[in-house]
Parts: structure tokens; sequence; C-alpha cells
């Protein structure tokens, strides 16, 4: 009897693994192995004294790219920075009642497990590439952010709780949306949550965050007025300047390996596979290939001027590493580089002649040759080492789906 049950209990083991996924997931795939030293890189990186990080995700859409916005607040979890962003499928749609994560409209996050982790504290419907593991999917931009008040970042996180109970009593009106409280592509997205959090729960006053009621008759205008990831980003920075925060920007770059393939998504495109695109300002730019415009130039020549340190997972090694150290500009000389070298590249891509543009950008190619140099910079003591490569190498630049969670707004 034995002989025979064992060969079938094992058979419903293997099955049971199969049917899961478990046992042939990939390096960079939901429930596969996941760096080993994200916690040491991770410690390297909060030893800089932070107190938030903005976190701009890239687009996945060959046009219209609006990417992703999300909060990290300093320690509201042991050892981490906890992020805080809005969830996609808490629409209230019929399609995502089952299978999708609605429990909260703001879901809060640690940073680790939201950038680098390939399985979700918040449980089996967490989607993967938006809720956790991030950068298995797209590059992330990380403004970062010091000598904010502790009542500040207090009140930003009280601001997200009261989102999350809004959206569970169905509250149909509000002083940041007009409307019901629930997921909006363009009515109430990433972008507006995190402006509205600053805007009416920190006292932004003067930060301006658009509203448009929702009618079928004004799709056109809802979208030409909806606020975008890019767009609130460079107005809180503005707004950061003001206060006299400082800033710095950490570029953690998107790894280009993952086959994974979003089980929601019509198109079965893996990871690997997708656009990887700056996040678009609403401009003439956003259904384009290539940008040309000023406010796109000037956002992605302004990250580039403030950045301090790009991070990574290397190929061969399945390692975190810090690829590139540099000095960062102020935020008034890196806004007025940013402008002079935009102004002067929107007008030369006008003309449509070649031309080398003045701007750099992140993951252009001067970062990728860095990361080539420096990829052994996993921790502290290799940080020297990552700069004086740096240094040695600097040249110029660079600069498809239907819409889904990958450009959620």
């Amino acid at each position: 009897m034995r002989a025979v049950a064992w060969p079938a209990a094992l058979a419903l083991v293997v099955a049971a693994t199969a049917a899961t996924g478990l046992a042939a997931a990939d390096f960079g795939s939901r429930h596969g192995p996941k760096p080993a030293n994200i916690e040491e890189i991770a410690s390297v990186l909060r030893q800089d004294p932070y107190d938030m990080e903005l976190l701009i995700s890239f687009g996945t859409s060959k046009g219209g790219s609006a990417g992703h916005l999300a909060l990290a607040l300093r320690d509201k979890v042991h050892g981490d920075d906890l992020v805080y962003s809005a969830n996609f499928y808490a629409d209230r749609a019929s399609e995502h009642e089952q299978g999708f994560y609605t429990a909260d409209l703001m879901v809060a996050i640690p940073k680790q497990e939201y950038l680098f982790k390939t399985t979700s504290s918040l449980g089996e419907t967490a989607s993967f590439g938006l809720d956790f593991g991030e950068i298995y999917k797209r590059s992330v931009i990380g403004v970062r952010v010091y000598g904010v008040p502790a009542g500040e970042t207090e009140a930003v996180a009280a601001f997200f709780r009261r989102i999350n109970d809004d959206y569970r009593k169905r509250v149909a009106r509000t002083e940041y949306h007009d409307g019901e409280i629930k997921y909006d592509y363009l009515h109430l997205n990433c972008a507006k949550t995190i402006g509205s959090a600053f805007k009416y729960g920190a006292g932004y006053r003067k930060l301006e965050v658009t509203s448009s009621r929702f009618s079928p008759r004004r799709k056109l205008a809802s979208a030409a007025n909806a606020n975008t990831p890019t767009g609130m980003a460079i107005k809180l920075l503005d707004e950061w300047n003001r206060r006299g925060y400082r800033m710095d920007v950490v570029y953690y770059r998107k790894y280009d390996g993952s086959r994974y393939v979003d089980p929601h998504e019509e198109e079965k495109v893996a990871f690997k596979d997708l656009p990887n695109r700056f996040p678009s300002v609403l401009s003439r730019d956003f259904r384009r290939e290539q940008y040309k415009d000023f406010d796109n130039l000037f956002a992605m020549y302004l990250f580039y001027n403030l950045a301090r340190y790009g991070v990574g997972i290397g190929n061969e090694t399945r390692q975190l590493a810090i690829e590139e150290v540099k000095q960062p500009m102020g935020y008034p000389e890196a806004a007025a580089a940013a402008t002079e070298s935009a102004r002067s590249d929107s007008r030369k891509f006008l003309g449509g002649a070649p031309f080398r543009p003045r701007g750099k950008v992140l993951g252009g190619p001067p970062t990728r040759g860095l990361a080539r140099r420096n990829r052994a910079a996993t921790g502290a003591g290799d940080l020297a080492a990552a700069g004086r490569g740096r240094r040695a190498s600097r040249r110029a630049t660079r600069n498809g789906r239907r819409r889904g969670p990958a450009d959620s707004g």
C-alpha cells in the first residue's frame, strides 16, 4: 500500500507546487530569488539623514507614459522607510473585485519590499511590479528630502490614513476631491493623492493640485487637467526648495532580465521587454517616442543634476550594487542648469538637424557606462572607488502597451 500511496502523494505535491508557480520562479519574478544584499545596500543609503523620498516610476508604454508617483517616509517601520502608493485597483470596478488587492486606496509598503523584493506583505493579491518589486519592471527616480520637520511628515502620514478611511466609508465629496473617494486614472490618481497630502495635510496652500469633475462629454478636458507624476514632482521640488529643504536623487535602475509576465495584462509581454520611459509631463511630447518639449527635457536634466547615487542589480552577480556616485548640484544650481540646457536643446530639436544635446539624463549612456565600471561598488567601503570610476568617464546622452497599472498616474 505504501509503495502505491507514496508516488501518488508526491504527484499531488508536485502538482500543487507547479500550480502556485513557486517551483519555476526565476530571478526577478514573483516568488523568485531576490538579491541577497538588499539590507546591506539599504543601510548604506540610509547613512544619509534624509527625511522622506519621492519615488517617481518610469512608464512602460510606447506613448503616453505617465508612470507612477509614491512617497516614502523615513523610519515608519523598523529599519526601513514606509512607502505610500495609490492603489490602481481600488476603483470599485467589478473586474477588480476578485483576485486584486482593494482593501486600501493608499497602500503602505516597506521601501525595500516596494523596490526590490519578490514577495509582498500585502498578500497574494498584491501586484508584482506595482505594489512590490518595482525595479524588475521599470526604473525609479528617488528624490530624497532633508530638513523636513517631523510634524510635517506626521501630517502627511495622517492624511493618507484619512484617505483610506474616506475610501472605506465611500465618502462622496471632500475638500480634496469632488466625487467618491476611489481610484481614478484622471481624477483621483497617484499624483493627486500625493499632492493633496501636502496641500491639505501638511499645509502647502500654494501647491497647485488640479481638479476636474468627471463628465463623459469632457474626457479630453479632464485629461488635459489631470495631475501627472512628473508634473506634481516638479511642483513639490519647487515647494521644498522654497522651504529651504535640501534634496538629492537616487536612480534605481531597472533590472533588464525579468521574464515575468503580468497575468492581469491583456498583452502578455515579459517585464524585460516592456518600454522603460521617463514619465512624461502633459505636453506636446506625450505621444512622442523621443522627448523634445522643454518641460520634459527640464525635468530629465534636473533629476540628473540632483543625482547622487545610481543603484542596480548586476546581471551576472544578481546582487544590488551602488553603481554610480557623483556630487549632486544644489537645487538652485541644478534648476538653472536644467533650464538653460532644456531651452537650448528644445530649440535645436525644432530645427531638425542632428546635434549633441547639452543636457544629461538618468539611464542614458553616461549612467550605463558608469554602471559597467562600478558594478562591484556594493557597500560603504566601495563608494570612494565608485566616485573615482565616475570621474574617469564622461560622455553624452540618450534620452507597448495600452494604459495599465504600470502607467497608473
